[in-house]
């Protein structure tokens, strides 16, 4: 037996993998464990679970591998701060202390994490091979083209290459300070949302303004080119050598500074944010251009941060060259712990590797746990009253029936997801058909933005009814966006149509409005019975009932916190009346003292 431990840490979401002899064991980020959105510390948490979920110790690793090379890192912030000096002096000081105590010197953070126990070999991966790994090992694919796309790793921020087997091969790159992360992140600052965790946000604001912006951002601040390459004018960026993302000459091309975070949204950031994801879907797609000129490959492996842009993805889908495309779930930095695992299986000790039919990553439910006995110990112990189903036919029947009622239910069920989606384990559900239920989700339940869309799942066989994916297209991990179909489309009056800003929101626009963006897009998931097995049921049970195989699915968890891990954080958001019910396992309870309790 092989065992090889990724960590991803001490820059954002930090993550914990466990590969043992090849197949994927398991994989969290801790800030499910410590309840810090994106924790960026050691992931002791995440570490401690997969050693049990591999029933091992630190002493049983073969392996531990690092997602990235913090020398390289190191030398790329140094050549930064003195290129840029004195100007920088501010952004150094306060860096600075953090490297020289803990960045500099992983191994003995890691050491020091897995309490000495670990005596073997510590393999550092660059951070671009990390993420290409984690696209290419776990996809379906014997070959493909990997694209990588994120804010920086060491000094790429684009990589391009290939996939062949057992091995990948990274080929071309662009490098900082020119990056297609850092410019959305640098709008996504400049638009009052929280970079590194705000980016979401500016794609969901985008649909509700006009790309007027575009040229202006193609004319002065990014240079889109014909090999899928871009240079950026960094004059109109404070990144390299400030505490800020943007400079006053950017503010002055867009009539005024950055607006406050909580202020009011105004048309201008609806412009702006509708202006750079066109900018930034063109630059996504002359890449995925420009790599497939490169391999000649059919198939397209994405990761990194920028590949969580799930409109970007799907028209890579629709219109790029490539016949099909596999996204890591977990595109983000929590992914490079599993591609730094995966790289060391497969091209540092030349193990063969077998292309699985979906992927390899088990519909990436990687995380925690709880048995039916666990649960309802835990539920008798805080007095819940709840009703335990017989069968998971009992259990769809009776959650399709209050979804259908417009109920709002937890659905806590099996392992945690690995990656920022809730795919149908840690999920809230709702019916897609109610016009009302986007806006008491957004506000009563996630205390969030009410621009914001929430995604669908769909019955994966049934999915090309509803959305502009071809028929048996699967979307199990919610990273690209289709549009609704014209079909299911409602025509809209004349004063509807002349709405602009956020009074779009006021219009339902097809027959299942509540996952209907402003655009009539839809970030799409797909379910089926071998990754989704009981969720699958759920939704053929609520299509049994109403004839729509379509319900919300949203990330259980209220803004700004992470997604929930255990059994008492149900109970927590039930108590604070966040949602009508909770389904765990196969028992289905309401708040105590609830007169509505099953």
């Amino acid at each position: 037996m092989t065992a090889i431990l990724g960590i991803s840490a001490y820059y954002h979401d930090s993550a914990a993998a466990l590969v043992v002899d090849g197949r994927i064991v398991a994989a969290a980020q801790e800030e499910r464990f410590t309840r810090n959105k994106h924790d960026p510390g050691f992931p002791a948490h995440a570490v401690d679970y997969c050693l049990r979920a591999g029933g091992i110790t630190a002493g049983d690793l073969d392996y531990v591998g690092f997602y990235d090379k913090p020398l390289l890192k190191f030398e790329r912030l140094v050549e930064t701060y003195l290129g840029y000096a004195p100007a920088g002096f501010g952004s150094f000081v306060k860096a600075m202390p953090l490297w020289l105590k803990q960045k500099l010197y992983i191994s003995r953070e890691i050491d020091r994490g897995l309490q000495g126990a670990f005596g073997k070999r510590y393999v550092f991966a660059e951070h671009h091979e990390s993420h290409a790994a984690s696209a290419f090992f776990p996809s379906p694919f014997e070959e493909a083209a990997v694209l990588t796309m994120d804010g920086v790793g060491e000094w790429a921020t684009t990589s391009m290459g290939s996939g062949r087997g057992n091995r990948i091969e990274l080929t071309h790159e662009i490098r900082f300070p020119h990056s297609l992360g850092l410019l959305y992140s640098a709008f996504t600052y400049f638009c009052g949302f929280r970079v590194n965790s705000g980016e979401y946000k500016l794609m969901g604001l985008a649909p509700y303004g006009r790309p007027r912006y575009a040229d202006l951002i193609r004319e002065k601040l990014i240079d889109l080119r014909q090999d899928g390459s871009y240079r950026m004018d960094m004059s109109y960026f404070n990144y390299c050598q400030g505490l800020t993302m943007t400079s006053k000459k950017m503010h002055g091309l867009f009539g005024g500074p950055p607006r406050k975070p909580e202020a009011p949204l105004t048309e201008r950031e609806m412009d702006i944010a509708a202006s750079i994801q066109q900018v930034t879907e063109e630059a996504m797609l002359g890449a995925a251009r420009h790599v497939h000129a490169l391999t000649g490959h059919k198939n397209l492996c994405l990761a990194g941060g920028v590949a969580l842009n799930c409109v970007g993805n799907g028209r890579i889908l629709r219109e790029g060259p490539f016949e099909n495309v596999w996204i890591q779930p977990a595109a983000g930095d929590a992914g490079g712990a599993l591609g730094v695992a995966l790289l060391i299986w497969h091209q540092l000790l030349g193990n063969p590797r077998q292309a699985v039919a979906g992927d390899s990553q088990r519909g990436s439910l990687l995380g925690p746990e709880f048995a039916d006995s666990e649960i309802r110990s835990y539920l008798d112990g805080i007095g819940a009253s709840y009703h335990c189903c017989a069968d998971d036919e009992e259990l769809a029947d009776k959650v399709a029936r209050m979804l259908g009622s417009e109920k709002v239910v937890g659905w806590f069920q099996g392992p945690m997801e690995f990656g920022p989606r809730a795919l149908g384990s840690r999920s809230i559900l709702g019916d897609a058909r109610s016009r009302d239920m986007q806006s008491v989700m957004n506000l009563k339940i996630k205390f969030r933005e009410s621009f914001r869309p929430f995604a669908p799942s769909v019955l994966e066989r049934r999915a090309h009814e509803y959305f502009g994916l071809r028929e048996g297209q699967a979307s199990p991990y919610m990273l690209l966006v289709a549009p609704v179909n014209e079909s299911r489309r409602r025509t809209m009056s004349e004063g509807e149509l002349e709405l602009s800003g956020l009074d779009k929101l006021k219009v339902a626009r097809s027959e299942v409005p509540a996952v209907t963006h402003v655009d009539y897009s839809a970030r799409v998931q797909t379910v089926d019975p071998v990754r989704y097995p009981r969720y699958c049921r759920l939704l053929e049970k609520f299509d049994e009932l109403t004839g729509c195989p379509v319900l919300i699915n949203t990330s259980f968890n209220v803004h700004e916190e992470p997604i929930i891990n255990t059994p008492a954080e149900c109970a927590t958001a039930l108590r604070d009346k966040r949602i009508d019910y909770v389904a765990t396992a196969r028992a289905v309870y309401a708040a105590p003292g609830d007169s509505g309790a099953p």
